[in-house]
């Protein structure tokens, strides 16, 4: 069980972190099976079998390995996680160094896993909701997937060790969920948890356009207005104000990916992104983090980088460069004192 010296001595050395301009985000897939089948996710269709997968050994090597860049905010992501039996053992893992976060459909959420995985270490836990209807089942593949996700957010809620401020509910902003918005805010407020948003990526690796695509320009001017509506709207300022000018078609600034983020596949390939897959770095299972690390930072194809704006990148890159105020309160207000 993490303590709260623990927690003071990672905090610590992920604020060290923002000032040394060290890697602040990793994603791991610890697994690529998922249960679902989105429309906007290619993942399940290509599922690792088990025996290929990493085991709670090789995620105790990787944690330990990108402690050498200090404590990061580790997203623990699949396909569907919770479809491990070691899925307690894999967060612990990471809680050992750093600060996990996970991600789920919430499907398999059960009060005692919730408590494990709490117990554990587990920092924030994010139940994805795209649709507050049943378009939310339809297009994730499953009846029920909407009630699975509502009760696993209540479950979660209720067990959390320093309060609902660790839930989050997570939506992908699409084409046709824009008008839904409004709607989603109200159900994780209704739920008593916080909210964040992500723009769909339809390019790269691990990711399809069936029937869902980008949403227009406006999308971001909305979710500005709802943000001064619902307070817990928690993602950055700074994140939606760079959303229409993504969907315009706008340059961003340089993306950070392969500098202060980077992804882990479930067979520990390191790449700058999610969609940037083909760039393989390196499997930190059997090479040393120094080693992975230069080449990363040695990447020159993410730094033009414009195919995607979702929040994984937003977050890092308010966390960068040059100090933006706003940002780093932002950061300590929802995040820090509510996690």
């Amino acid at each position: 069980m993490t303590t709260l010296l623990d927690q003071a001595r990672k905090g610590s050395r992920l604020l060290y972190g923002f000032v040394a301009k060290r890697p602040l985000h990793a994603i791991v897939q610890v697994s690529n099976r998922c249960n679902l089948t989105c429309g906007f996710c290619s993942f399940w269709e290509n599922p690792a079998r088990k025996s290929d997968e990493m085991t709670v050994a090789d995620f105790v090597t990787l944690s330990g390995k990108l402690a050498q860049a200090g404590s990061m905010v580790v997203s623990i992501e699949g396909g569907e996680p919770t479809m491990r039996g070691d899925l307690v053992e894999i967060v612990e893992a990471f809680a050992r160094h750093h600060h996990p976060l996970m991600a789920t459909n919430g499907w398999f959420m059960t009060p005692e896993l919730a408590q494990r995985l709490w117990d554990a270490g587990l920092d924030t836990c994010g139940v994805s909701i795209d649709y507050p209807d049943a378009r939310h089942d339809a297009y994730r593949g499953k009846p029920g997937t909407l009630d699975a996700a509502r009760r696993a957010i209540d479950v979660l809620r209720d067990r959390a060790p320093r309060g609902a401020g660790q839930v989050f509910v997570m939506t992908v902003v699409m084409h046709d969920n824009v008008d839904d918005l409004r709607a989603l805010l109200e159900l994780s407020r209704e739920h008593g948890v916080r909210h964040q948003v992500t723009v769909i990526s339809t390019v790269g690796a691990g990711r399809h356009v069936r029937a869902q695509h980008r949403p227009a320009v406006g999308a971001g001017a909305r979710l500005l207005e709802l943000k001064r509506e619902f307070p817990h709207l928690v993602s950055f300022t700074g994140y939606l104000e760079g959303i229409d000018d993504f969907l315009a078609g706008k340059p961003h600034a340089r993306c950070w990916a392969g500098e202060r983020f980077l992804n882990i596949d479930h067979l520990g390939d390191v790449s700058p992104c999610i969609e940037k897959l083909h760039l393989r770095a390196g499997n930190l299972l059997r090479e040393p983090w120094s080693v992975v690390a230069a080449r990363l930072a040695a990447l020159d194809e993410p730094k033009h980088c414009n195919d995607c704006w979702t929040s994984c990148r937003g977050f890092v890159e308010q966390m960068s460069g040059f100090p933006q105020l706003r940002a780093w309160r932002e950061f300590f207000d929802d995040f820090v004192r509510t996690a």
